[in-house]
C-alpha cells in the first residue's frame, strides 16, 4: 500500500471510529467543551500538533482575530499582508497598552489604516495589453515579480495583468477571446459564479456555444464520461475556451488537472480559474507540464480585516495572438495609498487654490469690463490675446511646478509603501504570501485536511431529536469525510420537520454570532432515475432577479440549491471549527430563529428579516 493510500485509509477510519464514534447530538447543550473536543482530536491526530507554527503566526501576525473575536470563513483568495504588518504602518500615531495582555508590544489609535495601495481605473484592450504592455510602477513591478513566483510561472511564459475581480478577468478574455471562429465554451463549475455568467453572455453574442459538466445527485461527482464526450468532440472545427476550477470553491469537490491535458490535446483553450485553490496548491500543477492558456487567481490586503484586493489574470504569451482587440474593459493600475494627513492637505490645498482662482477671475471680469488695471490683468490679458499654441505653451509651463510636485509627492508615497509592501527582497513585503511560503505545501494541506473532515464529521452528527427517523439537522452536499477533498464545505440546516431553513437567514444569525459565512447556488445537478422523485424535493427554481415578471415575460429559470458556505484558510484553527459546529448545534432547539427574533427586536437591535 502506498504511502498516500495508507494515510487516506488511516484518516477515514480515523472519522468513523475515533472522533465520537457512534455518538448523535441532539441538544446544543449536551456538545462536548471546547477543550474536550480538542483533546480528542489531537488523539485521533496526533500530526494536526506538527502545524503549530501556524497558530503561531496567526497569534503574532494576526492577532486581531482573537481581539474582534470574529471567526472568518468567507475569505477567498491569497492574503499579501498580515494585520502586525498593517499596524506597524499605521499612519496614527501609537498609544500606550492600557493591558498587559494586549498583544505584540503597542497599540494603536482608531482611525483610516493604510491599505498599502490604491486602485485606479484604465480603459484598455486585453489584445493591446499583452502586445504593447504599459509603463509599470516600481510598485506593480515588485507585485508582479512576488505573484509570479508564488504562482510558479514565468515571465518568459506568461504576461500578468493587473484586473479588478474575477469577474473582471473573466471579462476581458471573454471580450477578446475569438469565439466566432472558435465557437464553443465548455465550463466545469458545480455553483453558480458571475464571472461565468458574464463570459458565457459574452460568448453567445459573438455566436458561441455554450456547454457545462454535470454533477451527479447525490454526490455531486464529476459525471466524467459526459464531460470527456464533449472534451473529444468529433467535429473538426476549432474546439474554443475550456474553464476549469481544480477544486470547487463551495462544495471543497478536486477535479484532477489532467483535464486540463486532454482539452489541449483535443485543440481547446484552457483557462484554469485558480481562485479557490490554497495559498501553495500551485506548487501541485507541475505547470511545466500542464501550463495553461490563461489563468486568473485573487488576492486580498489582509485576511479577517481588508478583503478588498484585485485578480490577475495570467495570458501565455505563445497563445496571445489569438485575441481579438476589444473594447469597454478596464484593467486597474496599483498606486501608492495616500496618508489621511496627505488627502486633507490636498483637499485644504485644493479650497484655497479653489478660492483663490475664483478671486482672480472675478478680478479679471471686472477689468474686462474696465474697473480697475493691475499685474493681474496685463498677465491675464498677455495670454489671453496670445495664439492658440501659446496659450498651450503658457499652460503647460504654467502647470509644470504641479506636476512636478504631483511626481515628487507619488515617489515619496511610493518608496513608503514598498519599504513595507517578498520573495527575499528586503524592500518589498508581502508577508502575507511568506507566511504561506514558510509554512509549506504538506503542512498547510495536512492542517486544512484534518480541520475540513473533522467540521464535516461533527455537522453530520447533529440530529432533531424526537422526530421520525431521527431527521439530520445539516444536509452535506458533495464530499463528505474525504482524504483528497478541498478545505470547503456545502450545507443546509433543516428543522424538525425536514423543512430547509434559508441559507440567508443562517448567514444572518451566523454573522451577529461573530461567525462570517457565504452562501451560493449549486447547480448543473444530474438526478440519475433512481432518485428522480428527489427532484421536486430538493431542487429550487429561481432567476438572476428574483424571479419577478418584467413586461410580462419571465427570465430564464435556473435549477439547483441555495446553500451555506464555509471556506477555511491556512489561518483557521481548531476553536474556529468548534464554535461554527456550536453555533449550528443551536438550530436542534426549535424555537431559535423565533427567539434570535425576539432576542434583538427586545434589544432596540434591527430585527432579522425573514
Amino acid at each position: 500500500m502506498t504511502t498516500v493510500s495508507a494515510s487516506r485509509h488511516v484518516l477515514e477510519d480515523v472519522m468513523g471510529s475515533l472522533i465520537y464514534p457512534n455518538s448523535q447530538f441532539t441538544n446544543h447543550e449536551s456538545l462536548p467543551s471546547l477543550q474536550e473536543s480538542f483533546s480528542n482530536f489531537i488523539k485521533a491526530f496526533p500530526q494536526y500538533s506538527q502545524t503549530d507554527q501556524a497558530d503561531k503566526i496567526r497569534e503574532q501576525e494576526y492577532y486581531h482575530l482573537s481581539l474582534s473575536n470574529r471567526v472568518c470563513f468567507d475569505y477567498i483568495g491569497h492574503g499579501l499582508f498580515s494585520y502586525s504588518q498593517q499596524r506597524s504602518h499605521s499612519w496614527e500615531a501609537p498609544v500606550a497598552s492600557t493591558s498587559s495582555a494586549s498583544p505584540p508590544s503597542r497599540q494603536y489609535s482608531s482611525g483610516l489604516e493604510p491599505p498599502f495601495f490604491d486602485i485606479s481605473y484604465k480603459a484598455a484592450s486585453l489584445h493591446s495589453q499583452i502586445q504593447y504592455g504599459g509603463q509599470m510602477s516600481e510598485l506593480e513591478y515588485e507585485m508582479q515579480k512576488r505573484i509570479m513566483a508564488l504562482m510558479n510561472l514565468s515571465e518568459d511564459d506568461y504576461t500578468m495583468v493587473f484586473t479588478a475581480n474575477q469577474l473582471s478577468a473573466f471579462k476581458f478574455v471573454a471580450d477578446s477571446y475569438p469565439f466566432q471562429s472558435n465557437q464553443n465554451l465548455l465550463t466545469v463549475y458545480d455553483y453558480e459564479n458571475e464571472a461565468v455568467k458574464v463570459m458565457t453572455e459574452s460568448s453567445k453574442n459573438k455566436g458561441a456555444r455554450v456547454m457545462s459538466a454535470e454533477f451527479s445527485w447525490p454526490s455531486l461527482r464529476l459525471r466524467s464520461g459526459k464531460l470527456l464526450k464533449k472534451v473529444r468532440r468529433k467535429r473538426k472545427n476549432k474546439r474554443g475556451l475550456f474553464v476549469f476550477p481544480l477544486q470547487s470553491r463551495m462544495t471543497g469537490a478536486r477535479y484532477s488537472y489532467l483535464w486540463m491535458t486532454m482539452a489541449q490535446e483535443n485543440g481547446w483553450h484552457v483557462l484554469l480559474d485558480a481562485c479557490g485553490l490554497g495559498p501553495k496548491d500551485m506548487e501541485t500543477l507541475g505547470l511545466s507540464f500542464f501550463k495553461p492558456d490563461f489563468l486568473v487567481c485573487s488576492f486580498f490586503k489582509v485576511f479577517g480585516e481588508n478583503p478588498s484586493g484585485f485578480c490577475c489574470l495570467f495570458v501565455k504569451k505563445s497563445s496571445s495572438s489569438i485575441l481579438k482587440d476589444s473594447t469597454g474593459t478596464c484593467i486597474v493600475r496599483l498606486v501608492p495609498a495616500r496618508r489621511p494627513s496627505q488627502i486633507s492637505e490636498e483637499l485644504a490645498n485644493d479650497d484655497v487654490e479653489t478660492e483663490e482662482r475664483t478671486k482672480q477671475e472675478i478680478h479679471v471680469d471686472d477689468n474686462l469690463q474696465g474697473s480697475s488695471s493691475g499685474p493681474i490683468f496685463r498677465q491675464q490679458t498677455s495670454e489671453v490675446t496670445s495664439d492658440p499654441q501659446e496659450t498651450k505653451e503658457i499652460s503647460v509651463k504654467n502647470e509644470a511646478p504641479e506636476i512636478e510636485e504631483s511626481v515628487a509627492s507619488f515617489e515619496s508615497s511610493k518608496s513608503q509603501i514598498i519599504a513595507g509592501c517578498g520573495s527575499g527582497h528586503s524592500h518589498f513585503e508581502c508577508r502575507g504570501l511568506d507566511h504561506a511560503d514558510s509554512l509549506g505545501l504538506i503542512l498547510i494541506n495536512a492542517r486544512a485536511r484534518y480541520l475540513i473532515n473533522w467540521l464535516v464529521n461533527a455537522l453530520m452528527s447533529l440530529q432533531h431529536p424526537h422526530s421520525e427517523n431521527r431527521n439530520p439537522l445539516v444536509r452535506i452536499y458533495g464530499p463528505k469525510v474525504k482524504f483528497d477533498r478541498g478545505p470547503a464545505v456545502a450545507f443546509n440546516v433543516f428543522d424538525w420537520k425536514g423543512e430547509k431553513i434559508d441559507p440567508s437567514i443562517v448567514q444572518k444569525l451566523a454573522d451577529r454570532n461573530n461567525i462570517s459565512l457565504s452562501k451560493g447556488f449549486l447547480f448543473h445537478i444530474w438526478f440519475p432515475d433512481e432518485y428522480e422523485h428527489e427532484r421536486e424535493q430538493i431542487i429550487e427554481t429561481r432567476t438572476s432577479k428574483g424571479g419577478k415578471v418584467l413586461n410580462g415575460t419571465r427570465e430564464k429559470l435556473h435549477s439547483g440549491i441555495s446553500v451555506v458556505t464555509a471556506s477555511l484558510g491556512f489561518l483557521t484553527n481548531f476553536e474556529d471549527i468548534h464554535r461554527l459546529w456550536a453555533f449550528v448545534s443551536r438550530f436542534l432547539d426549535a424555537d431559535f430563529v423565533e427567539k434570535e427574533r425576539w432576542r434583538y427586536t427586545a434589544l432596540n437591535q434591527m430585527t432579522i428579516e425573514f
